[in-house]
């Protein structure tokens, strides 16, 4: 589940989850493993799909820490990164600087177009997405982000295969790391994916949520139809495999298309 927007703790119930997760040190001890190879198996894949241009201008939303957008930017592109979370990008930053490449990089909610059809292209990777309560906010967030692209501009969005998760969904684990144990319980209910996540710390715990709708790819369909985008490829992995039930992801490739006359 992707880090990339704000959970509540038990103490902030009247928040919502991505509200403020991901501004959590907390987070940052369940959430230490990324992998930036991975990273840079993303980046291959959209060069390769969409023909990218050095140059080229890029929004990642919901960029989370900045693995992906300073990979963008180490390649020559000219990348924003837009994110809920004021630690977040306060880390992807510092991760840009120690990397010497230049990101424009803002605090900002996805429901929001970031600009008015001036970017090339547009990522949402690692399931940044699946966030919000209902189809209409859904539906904000990919309009917003159709809104900020030229007209034929790209959207390359990275989100979980359903069929996978259904049929590798691990209810339970529990490990160490830095002296915390860390449980987490994962269950499908209404639709969504929902996770709590205990650690337990020098006598204390603390407890956390998050959750994401477990959207379909005819879920996507009619989100993209609405805001002008136009399905060109879906890949089920991030070597550009085709898109089966044992895929680990739901790939998109779309094209904003031109207003009708």
């Amino acid at each position: 589940m992707s880090g990339r927007q704000k959970t509540t703790s038990s103490d902030s119930s009247t928040s919502k989850w991505y509200e403020e997760w991901f501004d959590r040190d907390e987070y940052e001890i369940v959430y230490q493993h990324r992998d930036e190879d991975e990273a840079r198996r993303v980046i291959d894949l959209i060069e390769k799909a969409t023909h990218v241009s050095p140059g080229d201008r890029v929004v990642d939303v919901g960029c989370g820490r900045g693995r992906h957008a300073v990979e963008l930017a180490g390649r020559g592109y000219r990348v924003t990164g837009l994110d809920l979370s004021e630690r977040s990008i306060e880390a992807a930053k510092a991760r840009a600087s120690e990397q010497q490449v230049t990101v424009d990089f803002r605090v900002g909610d996805m429901r929001e177009p970031v600009c008015e059809g001036c970017f090339d292209g547009a990522v949402n990777l690692f399931t940044a997405f699946g966030y919000f309560e209902s189809e209409a906010e859904h539906q904000r967030a990919v309009s917003a982000i159709a809104d900020s692209l030229v007209d034929g501009g790209w959207f390359f969005q990275d989100f979980l295969n359903p069929d996978y998760v259904r049929a590798n969904l691990v209810p339970s684990d529990t490990e160490r790391r830095e002296g915390v144990e860390i449980e987490q319980y994962r269950a499908l209910e209404d639709g969504r994916i929902r996770k709590e996540i205990i650690l337990r710390r020098n006598g204390r715990e603390h407890r956390f949520s998050e959750s994401v709708q477990l959207l379909e790819l005819e879920d996507f369909r009619r989100l993209y139809k609405r805001a002008r985008l136009e399905i060109r490829s879906v890949f089920g992995d991030y070597d550009g495999g085709e898109l089966t039930g044992t895929s680990p992801r739901m790939i998109l490739l779309s094209r904003k298309t031109a207003p009708r006359p």
